[in-house]
């Protein structure tokens, strides 16, 4: 049995598809996030309740077998507008699914509805999940179920879902329905509302809208004028102004920190880094292995490499878990939604819209759900632009590297943090208005952006535990695959040499090989050590790797990796530990994210382009904050200058090559069309 969950967005579909199936699905409250159909089995619990239901109209005599539940995209109407209500359309009326599940917010019920008549027509077992009615409740507003059921002829059960309230109900209706309902026809009401419109489907679209008002109008009794100025109304006047929003924004992020980095979570990543992985654990596992005579060589593969490398990195879970709980709380309570509403304005004027900061706060997260959440733009070119930049927002790959780097160049800094971020939207502004020079064209439209607010609210405590374990399990499996295998080969590396023997010197070593191809490409960055080109060259198959490939190759000294005295501390000044940082945050994500790039892109021109851009912006403010920095703070010129105003003129021409390309094609163009109307 396959069940579909079909609703608006922001309707709450992903949090019932949760919520029954036991998945962790990211959930945010605003349009977009689900992109993409997600399917899983119903619970153990749902199995249950659905198989009990099944007796029921079956006298005992069947099970229900393997239920499937598809979580569908967001879409206000089967006539597809974007991608991803196309998703939606293609599988309701394509892939037959037993019962449609139709999640409504009740808070916005008449729009809900336009949606649930498309529905009904299609002939699918039908049941309508009223989504929200703690809200409702807590307004004092009521629906009459009865009587909206009645006037649909369709099963509608109230439900909450970041509650679970009326789920089992729900589970065991639409069981009932998929067997009891087939083949089932609209209520005789909306057949005579809609018996005028003809074939005409705008005019069926209007007798839609209109059934949807009567029927709401009817059945959907609020307490309150819809022209009364709620808290959330008077909240938006402060949190979504232009100046003051952003003012908000910062100070609510600058405390997220604060409290992610100096709170608890900075608190529990020091002991875990320096007792646990720097102390604990290694004296424990050599202490094992000499006693039962392993392998030195072995020996050193595990507590050097393995556990070493690894423990670096899991050793910032608590930062990571604390910064996501607080932003899952920021996303729940409403909160994010009116900073892309802040930022669509801004957005605006380098080409994109408030569309566009949608993916890159989901990519906050993880870039690849980011960079697929741009598939929600329609414009082409605005979509693009998007995906290029989304990778430079700090991922939770990165925060290894700017938490690693923070404590040792800048202990107890409060402004370290929020500074990346700052710089992260400096560069994705700039980088958005020169891609807007070089890859759109004069006339074409930039995307309007239209998103209902939701309501303010307290924030659900388990959803924000849920994600925040979700960010954490997703970090140990990483680091006990893909990290925990690349270290393997990084200590490989860094203890033989090209004849497959040990060397004494890492100098002489396989890495310190490979490694000092690239460090001469660094001099301009001030990062011409054959050890930072390898935590570099390591960190594009996974950020983390920069953290672990420095943990290995520094493991030999007697201080701590972590600490302000110890061998990190000497291979970077504090300027050029920052430039360090912005390489790693704009120069090309991880492979996976590369891989996510090249599917919404659409083509390898582009992902070569996208690539090419990337590692062109991490490198010039890399280059840029070293030598500007060099001569700031210590009052001379850092090494390469000479080298990087020759590489800082060369980028400069090809950007004003790229420009005078994209005017020749507009001209192009123009000319084209002149010629078009004249004829």
């Amino acid at each position: 049995m396959k069940i579909a969950l079909a609703g608006n967005p922001n309707s709450g579909k992903t949090t019932l598809f949760n919520a029954i199936t036991g998945r962790t699905e990211y959930v945010g409250n605003w349009p977009g996030v689900t992109v993409e159909k997600k399917e899983a089995d119903l619970n153990r619990v749902f199995r249950r309740i659905a198989a009990k239901a099944f007796a029921e109209i079956s006298g005992g005599a069947h099970s229900s077998g393997r239920i499937r539940v598809v979580d569908l995209p967001g879409a206000y109407s089967i006539s597809p507008f974007t991608s991803e209500e196309a998703i939606t359309r293609d599988f309701v009326t394509g892939e037959n699914p037993d019962v449609i599940i139709n999640i409504i917010d009740c808070s916005s019920l008449e729009r809900s509805l336009f949606f649930t008549t498309q529905l009904l027509e299609l002939g699918i077992p039908l049941v309508i999940a009223l989504n929200k009615v703690d809200i409702i409740r807590r307004h004092g507003d009521k629906v009459d179920v009865s009587g909206l059921a009645d006037a649909l002829d369709c099963r509608i059960i109230e439900v909450s879902a970041n509650d679970g309230e009326g789920l089992d109900k729900l589970v065991a209706e639409a069981v009932k329905a998929s067997v009891q309902d087939r083949e089932k026809l609209p209520a005789a009401g909306f057949d005579t509302a809609v018996a005028g419109a003809g074939g005409d489907e705008d005019g069926l679209d209007r007798a839609r809208q209109a059934y949807a008002k009567t029927i709401t109008g009817k059945y959907f009794f609020r307490k309150r004028s819809a022209n009364e100025i709620t808290f959330s109304d008077k909240a938006d006047r402060v949190v979504a102004h232009p100046v003051f929003g952003l003012i908000i924004f910062a100070l609510i992020m600058w405390g997220v920190y604060a409290l992610s980095i100096n709170g608890i979570g900075g608190w529990a990543s020091g002991y875990i880094n320096d007792v646990l992985f720097a102390e604990a654990i290694p004296d424990a596992l050599n202490s094992f292995f000499e006693s039962i005579g392993l392998s030195p060589i072995l020996q050193m593969l595990i507590v050097d490499g393995a556990v070493g490398g690894v423990g670096a990195v899991l050793g910032f879970i608590p930062l990571i878990m604390v910064l996501f709980f607080c932003l899952a709380l920021l996303e729940d309570s409403g909160y994010m939604a009116r900073v892309a509403v802040v930022m669509d304005r801004y957005f605006k004027k380098i080409g994109l819209s408030g569309k566009s900061i949608i993916p890159m706060i989901v990519g906050t997260g993880c870039s690849i759900p980011g960079v697929m959440a741009t598939r929600t733009i329609e414009d082409d070119t605005e979509r693009r632009i998007t995906t290029i930049l989304t990778p430079f927002v700090p991922c939770g790959a990165k925060l290894p590297v700017i938490a690693l780097f923070a404590a040792v160049f800048f202990p107890g800094a409060t402004w370290v943090f929020p500074s990346i971020y700052l710089l992260a939207g400096l560069v994705i502004i700039a980088g958005g208005l020169l891609l807007k020079k070089i890859f759109r064209y004069e006339g074409e439209n930039i995307s309007s952006f239209i998103l209902e607010l939701p309501e303010y609210k307290l924030p659900s405590l388990k959803h924000a535990l849920r994600q925040m374990l979700k960010q954490a399990i997703a970090f140990i499996k990483k680091a006990a695959t893909i990290i925990l295998v690349m270290n393997t080969l990084v200590w490989f590396m860094q203890t033989y040499g090209w004849n497959l023997r040990p060397v004494e010197d890492q100098s002489m070593s396989i890495l310190a090989a490979i490694g000092g191809v690239a460090a001469p490409l660094l001099l301009p960055l001030g990062l011409a050590s054959w050890q930072m080109a390898s935590s570099i060259v390591t960190g594009f198959i996974a950020k983390e790797n920069v953290v672990a490939t420095l943990a290995i190759l520094l493991a030999s000294s007697e201080d701590a990796l972590y600490t302000a005295t110890g061998p990190l501390a000497e291979m970077f000044t504090p300027v050029t530990a920052f430039a360090f940082l912005a390489f790693n945050l704009f120069a090309p994500p991880c492979f996976a994210a590369v891989g996510a790039m090249n599917s919404e892109l659409g083509g390898r021109r582009w992902i070569f382009k996208a690539l090419l851009f990337q590692l062109g912006v991490g490198y010039a403010v890399a280059m840029l904050i070293t030598q500007i920095g060099t001569l700031i703070v210590y009052g001379r010129p850092a090494d390469g200058a000479l080298a990087s105003i020759i590489i800082a003129a060369a980028l400069v021409g090809l950007v004003i090559a790229a420009i005078r390309i994209r005017n020749g094609k507009t001209r192009g163009i123009s000319n084209t069309m002149r010629e078009e109307n004249a004829l």
